[in-house]
């Protein structure tokens, strides 16, 4: 998709791309951590079946609940592992009594 206008230096172009799953199930998990709510998210935001959004969000769950391993090379080469885990909490005491808006 691309739309063009015409400036004083002549006709400007700009390309929109939509995003990629990856990229939408990112935003998603950013906002929620319910999966469900995640891969209703994502599917809104690429337009694909649920179900096929549901699958990949679960993969991504999976692999993002062993956590993250970083190798990182010490003075003298020697190499050790960091586990960097993060954690997102959005906990709401009046999580029933909101609504949509």
């Amino acid at each position: 998709m691309s739309e063009d206008w015409n400036t004083k230096y002549g006709p400007r172009r700009v390309r929109r791309d939509p995003p990629t799953l990856d990229e939408a199930i990112f935003a998603a998990v950013g906002i929620t951590d319910d999966v469900e709510a995640q891969a209703e998210i994502a599917a809104s935001l690429m337009g694909m079946p649920f179900e096929t959004v549901l699958a990949e969000v679960k993969k991504q769950s999976r692999i993002s609940a062993r956590g993250v391993t970083r190798v990182i090379a010490g003075e003298q080469g020697a190499q050790r592992s960091v586990v960097v885990e993060r954690r997102v909490v959005r906990r709401f005491s009046n999580d029933k009594k909101r609504t949509g808006t």
